[in-house]
């Protein structure tokens, strides 16, 4: 076919379209919105949002100790954070714009760092994001690392230790869990609850708490279950408020890890859900370094899955006494977090914040110390049945009580207890230990309806 454009006019046409090519190729640079600093007992995170993905590079400078990041083509149109001072890393972070039109970000430090950056795709939560992650260059630990919980004994004592019970609140800094409706995250009631529960831990004879997160930062999922494996915990706790797509939903729960499926859509749902934490948390998912053994957890799994069941068991049927359960007995899902291969490990849905009730109950400060309670009362009843030989609670034959200047409250926890166990029945109970009925019932204020097994009963004295 003939072409029936004159040659002159085909020639202008070519010479438009190749001066065009250069404006065509031109790009807006990248928009950053904002940012944000998380502070950890190990690290300190900052989160760049962006509405595109950000090339950059990172190096350190010296004298004084600064971290540059260098981005080609970017524009900062929200404003940097405040370093705060309780930081030992960050002292500021600023900006600049260099000759060639490329963004320059300083983070100006306290000290020497080692750094790492990545950058996260978006998700249902969050848009483009670069992520730097800096760590004291030296090994010393940072003042107050309250992800390690309490100070092991440093007398040096030999003789039967302190159970350690490892207490995980869920989410955090950039994962701020669910929200309730009227803008309460899941991450600050967890925080709430778990802090309670370490208190109570702490008071009683024998135990000890391990806080995994003791702050507004996010830990991987990974880096929950190796503090917990490098204090040598007897039992993981996990703790969530969690949303449902039904608001009617309400009640608590209380799941372990599944090795055969989930026991329903909905555990499985909701393992989904908390299992996608790392991707909004801001974790480098493609670092393997932190995956845990495979053949170390297969080796362990049958063994700790019994005794999980059997601590979740117990605080099932203690938190029957703080309101509705969802589920009348232990579920089972996929569980990232309960992976913890040679620890018995439950995780624990306190109430849905997605139900406008239970919302509120969750943001009471009475509501959080009488979840609390209920959680140690169900893990003091699996350790007085299953103490490990080398504790306090197996010589003594479980616990002693509150130590010296708990509440009177936590006295009344004191003396005497009993497990209940099937057939138990308070008449039985009180005749065993030659007390009288009214008495039994006083003091746990229980009929014979009541009672569960696993449920422990204060005796009083005769």
């Amino acid at each position: 076919m003939e072409c029936l454009i004159p040659p002159v006019l085909m020639s202008r046409f070519f010479a438009l379209f190749t001066l065009l090519i250069p404006l065509l190729a031109v790009a807006d640079p990248a928009e950053i919105s904002g940012a944000r600093l998380w502070i950890a007992p190990d690290q300190t995170q900052l989160v760049i949002d962006a509405n595109a993905p950000l090339e950059h590079k990172i190096f350190p400078v010296t004298a004084p100790d600064r971290l540059i990041i260098d981005i080609p083509d970017a524009r900062v149109t929200g404003k940097l954070p405040l370093a705060e001072p309780a930081d030992l890393l960050v002292k500021g972070v600023r900006s600049g714009v260099l000759d060639k039109g490329q963004l320059r970000i300083v983070i100006d430090l306290k000290q020497a760092v080692r750094a790492k950056s990545f950058v996260l795709e978006p998700n249902e939560r969050y848009g483009h994001r670069l992520v730097v992650d800096m760590a004291p260059k030296t090994d010393k630990p940072r003042a107050g690392n309250a992800a390690t919980g309490s100070k092991p004994d440093a007398s040096g004592r030999q003789g039967p230790r302190d159970l350690i019970i490892a207490i995980d609140p869920g989410h955090g800094g950039e994962d701020p869990g669910a929200i309730g409706a009227g803008g309460t995250l899941e991450k600050d009631v967890t925080l709430a609850i778990g802090r309670k529960l370490a208190n109570l831990v702490n008071r009683e004879v024998g135990m000890r708490a391990l806080l995994v997160r003791d702050g507004d930062y996010y830990l991987s999922l990974n880096k929950r279950i190796e503090l917990s494996l490098q204090q040598d915990a007897d039992l993981f706790v996990s703790i969530h408020a969690d949303a449902f797509v039904d608001q009617g939903a309400s009640g608590s729960s209380v799941f372990i890890l599944a090795s055969d499926g989930a026991t329903s859509r909905q555990a499985d749902w909701l393992a989904e859900r908390e299992n996608s934490a790392d991707r909004i948390g801001g974790v480098d998912l493609t670092d393997k370094t932190q995956a845990l053994s495979k053949t170390l957890w297969e080796m362990a799994q049958r063994g700790t899955l019994e005794h999980s069941k059997l601590a979740a068991t117990a605080v099932l049927n203690n938190l029957r006494k703080v309101g509705a359960v969802h589920h009348a007995q232990v579920q089972k899902a996929g569980f990232a977090v309960l992976k913890v291969p040679t620890i018995p490990s439950l995780l624990v849905e306190t109430a849905f914040i997605s139900n406008p009730d239970e919302e509120k109950h969750l943001t009471s400060a009475e509501y959080q110390a009488k979840m609390a309670g209920a959680l140690l009362s169900g893990i003091k009843a699996y350790f007085a049945t299953y103490p490990p030989p080398d504790t306090r609670w197996a010589k003594k034959g479980g616990g002693q009580g509150p130590k010296k200047g708990a509440s009177a409250a936590d006295s009344a926890s004191a003396g005497r207890q009993h497990v209940i166990s099937k057939g138990d029945t308070l008449e039985r109970i009180a005749q065993q230990y030659a007390i009288s009925l009214s008495a039994l019932r006083s003091a746990n204020a229980v009929e014979d309806s009541k009672l569960r097994i696993g449920e422990v009963l204060i005796i009083p004295e005769g």
